[in-house]
């Protein structure tokens, strides 16, 4: 190949003739006076058009009783008149739950996805800062107990409430004078506190997942078990008035980090926990006493006579606060109120009713089971009691059944459970060979020993409660990995050969031999899938968790006194668990598993009794033989609550 070369000075003189070129004008056209740059291009006055918006939205301070103002945010929808308003109080940020798109030009884009059904209804909708918290003044007090022994002052969420009622129907000239509240979690914690004594302009509500008992089977512990995700939540409440911290992990999961500090109480300690009041209290107060008695609102409630027609929500897989709604709604059921007393229970997570009700996990019901339950019973309800529209006259319990994939209506649900709801139902009793049957057998035990040095985990390992994405849907996890160890015992059915319908509150009842003195049980019931899916194959054997829960055995006699277990004698341990409403197929199995622990989502039992098991040392945590009694005089049973129809 020929190669040409350009010497030295030809190249220089190529380049000085492009660079004259260059400086040359590229247009001979003539320059104007519009053309010349003279001067800023930033204007003295700018003055750009409107944002054409559907919507108002207002930035206000309410008043309180006290003289302490309360931020608030009114979003009203664009040519308002005699509109509805919609309140929730909230220690998430009115602000942010307000916005969930800042530059919306749509009060539908705005606002949560939870409320577009009252959008598409022309409601006002109102947040508020709770005391203390974001852009509200006062100090703030985890779940401020009601005016009483445990609160001097004389102020709470319900005097709040009343007093945000009363300035709303008075300075919002497009409302129509009347209020509904509505809202999940601590938000509906803050509904249930306005029901305690409401305003006469508060018509009706929807406490949705609320957080009512703390200590029986809400956030902070079940039945006496310590439920360790609280750490980070308190952290992230209290360190300051907005958003709080993330408490900090030595490793990347919470088993071996929760493993290596021993006790509850010495990882609070170690991540700077003991400046909080709040979780001083907690801690001091690991039994259910008066501190957890007095502020149990399930047990308040029924204190007066329920004046605001109500709708209570929870999710059947609820992860935080499974408890609250149905205990509530049962209390008032028992004390026979004259207004609307509806409990509504779908296939949902925490706070799920407000997304996409399509699926949970790896399961998907007929359609979005959420919006079909905001468009089709909460806002005609909401309507009735705001707007004046027909009275959609709602079966007093309506449930999704888990089986059949569809909702039930039911006209009488639990009719004959009172305020316990220990139903009776059919005993599903433990059988040799690790069998299940609806029959007594001849006396005879099962025993795995429970090491607290190896607890079970309640999802595959590794695991971090701050954010893992599994903690959603954790409560259908498959529960197979538990099965195969050997602390946890498996009893299942043969594989059925008709439907097996269960529509109530379960109950487990256990009697059992520790060679400790104190444990804590976890009984499931599980439906196994069968073998082989050709529709679903990810779902062939899955082993689907229906009802579980965790018993702390050191209140086996009494929630408020808790007492040493006598090693080697057999006790009884009777709870419920929660509510169901399922059809166990034809070709499934039901499955009941037992364990001693459930890590680390709940503390460890030492298995030695200690006064304060948050203050347990290392030399506290002994393994211990589980012996599970079945037969005889102590046949240990799951009694299911069947029922032989559909509703």
């Amino acid at each position: 190949m020929r190669r040409h070369f350009l010497s030295l000075g030809t190249a220089l003189a190529v380049t000085c003739l492009y660079a004259a070129h260059a400086a040359e004008p590229t247009s001979s056209l003539p320059v104007t006076p519009d053309m010349i740059q003279t001067g800023s291009d930033i204007p003295a006055h700018v003055s750009m058009p409107p944002v054409e918006r559907d919507y108002i939205k207002r930035d206000v301070m309410i008043p309180m009783r006290d003289g302490i103002k309360l931020h608030t945010v009114i979003v009203i929808p664009k040519d308002a008149k005699n509109a509805p308003m919609l309140l929730t109080r909230t220690p998430y940020n009115a602000s942010k739950r307000a916005s969930r798109d800042a530059d919306a030009k749509t009060m539908r884009a705005l606002l949560p996805q939870g409320d577009d059904v009252f959008v598409d209804g022309g409601y006002i909708r109102v947040f508020q800062d709770i005391r203390g918290k974001y852009g509200s003044q006062g100090d703030y007090v985890m779940t401020r107990p009601p005016i009483g022994p445990l609160n001097p002052t004389k102020t709470d969420d319900t005097t709040d409430a009343w007093d945000t009622v009363d300035w709303l129907v008075k300075n919002v000239p497009q409302g129509n004078g009347r209020v509904g509240m509505t809202g999940s979690s601590y938000e509906g914690w803050t509904v249930v506190m306005a029901l305690l004594d409401p305003h006469p302009a508060l018509k009706v509500a929807s406490p949705e997942s609320p957080m009512v008992d703390g200590w029986m089977g809400d956030d902070w512990f079940h039945y006496g078990a310590f439920r360790q995700p609280s750490l980070d939540y308190f952290a992230g409440q209290m360190a300051a008035a907005g958003s709080g911290v993330s408490l900090d992990r030595p490793d990347e999961d919470d088993y071996t980090t929760f493993l290596a500090d021993v006790s509850t109480g010495n990882f609070a300690t170690k991540a700077g926990l003991d400046q909080f009041p709040w979780w001083r209290r907690t801690k001091a107060h690991p039994a259910y006493d008066a501190f957890w008695q007095d502020q149990a609102l399930d047990q308040l409630i029924v204190k007066k006579p329920l004046k605001v027609p109500t709708i209570w929500e929870q999710g059947l897989w609820d992860q935080e606060d499974m408890w609250g709604a149905i205990h509530s709604w049962m209390n008032l059921k028992a004390h026979h109120t004259q207004v609307p007393n509806i409990l509504v229970m779908g296939p949902w997570r925490h706070s799920g009713v407000n997304y996409d009700g399509s699926t949970l996990g790896p399961l998907h019901f007929n359609g979005d089971t959420a919006l079909w339950y905001r468009a089709n019973v909460m806002r005609p309800f909401f309507d009735h009691y705001l707007k004046n529209a027909p009275d959609p006259h709602l079966d007093e319990a309506i449930i999704y059944n888990t089986g059949e994939n569809h909702w039930d209506h039911f006209r009488n649900w639990l009719s004959d459970c009172g305020t316990s709801c220990m139903q009776k139902g059919e005993r599903l009793y433990l059988q040799p060979d690790h069998g299940l049957a609806f029959k007594r057998t001849l006396p005879g035990t099962d025993s795995y020993v429970a090491d607290p040095a190896h607890p079970v985990p309640f999802v595959e390992r590794p695991y971090m409660m701050d954010g893992d994405p599994r903690w959603k849907p954790w409560l259908v996890s498959d529960q197979r990995f538990a099965e195969s160890r050997p602390d946890v015992l498996t009893y299942e059915t043969p594989v059925l050969d008709a439907p097996v319908r269960v529509s109530g509150v379960p109950t487990a009842d256990l009697f059992a031999t520790t060679t400790g003195t104190d444990a804590d049980w976890v009984v499931k019931i599980i439906d196994v899938q069968p073998g082989h899916t050709p529709d679903n194959p990810k779902m062939g054997g899955y082993e689907l968790p229906m009802s579980m829960d965790i018993f702390r055995g050191r209140y086996r006699q009494n929630f408020a006194h808790p007492s040493a277990i006598p090693a080697g004698q057999v006790q009884e341990y009777h709870f419920t668990l929660p509510a169901m409403n399922h059809v166990f197929l034809k070709g499934h199995r039901i499955m009941i598993q037992i364990q001693s622990s459930w890590f680390p989502l709940y503390d460890r039992n030492p298995q030695t009794f200690v006064p304060n098991i948050f203050d347990a040392k290392a030399p506290d945590y002994h393994s211990a033989t589980q012996t599970i009694h079945r037969g005889g005089d102590h046949a240990s049973a799951v009694w299911l609550p069947i029922v032989t129809a559909a509703p």
